[in-house]
């Protein structure tokens, strides 16, 4: 898991399995430092992404928590057909502003 700057945009790229350990702690800590840091445009970017478990699931869910509270925007882009299909049936789909595409996503938010 690793962060860079698209112009104003913070992208974290998510690669293998997000799972609890190392993997979710990295990706909290990607996202909280981003917003507290004063990110507007958070895009988390699933394209390398294999797996995705509750935990996972959970620092999402604290990150647009997170990002609201900063009035900041929050994005999912490049989801796996298994990651989509698990934030379809918890329902997050309806929650989440998720893109299929890396520089559709990037230009939504302008």
């Amino acid at each position: 898991i690793e962060s860079r700057r698209e112009g104003d945009v913070v992208v974290i790229h998510c690669e293998g399995r997000i799972t609890l350990g190392l993997a979710t702690n990295t990706l909290r800590n990607l996202m909280r430092e981003a917003l507290e840091g004063g990110a507007q445009k958070l895009l988390v970017d699933f394209g390398g992404a294999t797996q995705l478990d509750s935990t996972g699931i959970g620092e999402l869910v604290g990150a647009l928590s997170l990002a609201h509270e900063k009035k900041a925007s929050m994005k999912l882009v490049r989801m796996p057909p298994k990651i989509r299909e698990l934030l379809r049936i918890t329902r997050l789909d309806t929650v989440f502003d998720v893109r299929e595409d890396l520089e559709e996503a990037l230009g939504s938010f302008r």
